[in-house]
């Protein structure tokens, strides 16, 4: 399946070495299947446990759905809070948002031994009421993040317009949220555990996966596999193995602008996104350009045409300028790229409830990459065969997962 079309920025901004597949060693603690977000950060966690590592990547290292993500990193997910702990109980939405804030702790401390960290940035975020009916909503959701202890607070009208170029009825000013470059991090991070030893295959397609024995057996066109465990991490890909329920596949849209000079009123470059669902996000990077996205459609396949992502691009660059009326701007870059949504807003981790040498780690949802690093660590723990009791709340066997 292809993931996204049309042009891509952030491989522009950084160079990926060459490397050629190594030889295959006879037997590995763990196969990562995945070299994404997911993939990478998963392969860490298990070569910091002392596992041999090896992961298998269809296509090229970090160029699906890691190439059109667009960075954002936040511990406040698609679905608020107070909507969450009416879904799963308030504990356990309080317990997931926690491990979101504690992931975007750990991204920070990966970054901060990579290339320029990977872009990494600690950035608030500000969160826009879309219409006057959303304004209660954003009041409820402050309530409810200030009461378990997360940094926030409500903006009203008045204080929108002081700090922010365009009016809204309110907003919601989150803090210790991060921005990065997904790109640079999946590459330089790769780079620094082949140093370490882990073994990375590109272009390399598990045709056929067996279990013998505590085994399991990959066979692939470069010859096969064996490995103790293997992990999945493929994303909004077909599975290799096994099937997921309770998931959609829909597709989203987004630009990056021409960089241009500081610009004015946007409050200490936060991340800023709204209310309506599907909503619109936006950034800013290091080389002083915006990066906004939404549209979303519910369709899988990203779109084909030249001209339906020129239309779309067109459409975002309208409402950016609606946001920033002062300002002109054009998008050299554009694309449209497909997106998971699992129907509880959680993503899928854990290990496969019949294979127990199965795991998985699925990061659907708006906060991918925060999911990715999470997930990483309850994948190391339930291999290390550790306790976690947080992997209850996302396990594969609950309502929705992996069969």
């Amino acid at each position: 399946m292809e993931l996204h079309n049309g042009l891509l920025f952030w491989p522009s901004t950084f160079v990926k070495k060459q490397h050629s597949n190594p030889p295959i060693k006879p037997h590995y603690d763990a196969i990562v299947v995945g070299a994404g977000m997911s993939g990478i950060l998963t392969a860490k966690a298990l070569m910091d446990e002392g596992l041999t590592v090896a992961v298998l990547e269809r296509n090229e290292l970090g160029y699906g759905s890691t190439a059109a993500n667009t960075g954002l990193l936040q511990y406040s997910n698609d679905i608020q809070l107070y909507e969450l702990s009416e879904l799963i109980g308030e504990e356990d939405a309080v317990r997931f948002y926690k491990l979101c804030y504690e992931a975007v702790d750990q991204l920070e401390e990966i970054t901060s031994s990579l290339l320029d960290q990977a872009d990494f940035i600690r950035r608030p975020s500000i969160c826009f009421a879309s219409k006057k009916g959303d304004v209660k909503l954003l009041e409820k959701e402050c309530e409810m993040l200030v009461k378990h202890g997360f940094p926030a607070e409500f903006w009203n009208e008045l204080i929108v317009e002081k700090r922010l170029p365009f009016k809204a009825p309110a907003a919601l000013y989150t803090n210790n949220d991060a921005e990065v470059n997904p790109y640079k991090l999946v590459v330089s991070l790769a780079e620094q555990l082949i140093d370490q030893g882990m073994d990375l295959f590109e272009n390399t397609f598990a045709n056929v996966i067996e279990n013998e024995g505590n085994e399991v057996i990959l066979r692939t066109m470069n010859g096969d596999f064996k490995a103790s465990r293997i992990v999945y991490t493929t994303g909004y890909e077909r599975l290799p193995y096994g099937t997921m329920e309770g998931a959609d596949i829909n597709r989203s849209y987004a630009i990056v602008t021409e960089q241009k000079p500081s610009f004015e009123r946007w409050y200490e470059n936060a991340l800023i996104w709204e209310t309506a669902r599907p909503y619109l996000y936006m950034r800013k990077t290091v080389d002083n350009r915006i990066i906004i996205g939404g549209l979303d459609e519910k369709k899988a396949s990203p779109a084909k045409h030249e001209t339906k992502v020129d239309a779309m691009a067109n459409s975002l660059l309208d409402k950016l300028h609606e946001l920033l009326p002062n300002e002109t701007f054009h998008a050299p870059y554009k694309y449209c790229a497909s997106f998971g949504e699992s129907l509880d807003h959680l993503p899928f981790i854990g290990q496969h409830p019949e294979e127990p040498n199965h795991y998985y780690l699925l990061g659907f949802g708006g906060n991918g990459t925060v999911y990715s690093m999470l997930g990483s660590k309850i994948i190391a723990d339930l291999i290390m065969n550790r306790p976690n009791a947080d992997a209850r709340i996302v396990t594969l066997d609950r309502k929705y997962g992996i069969k």
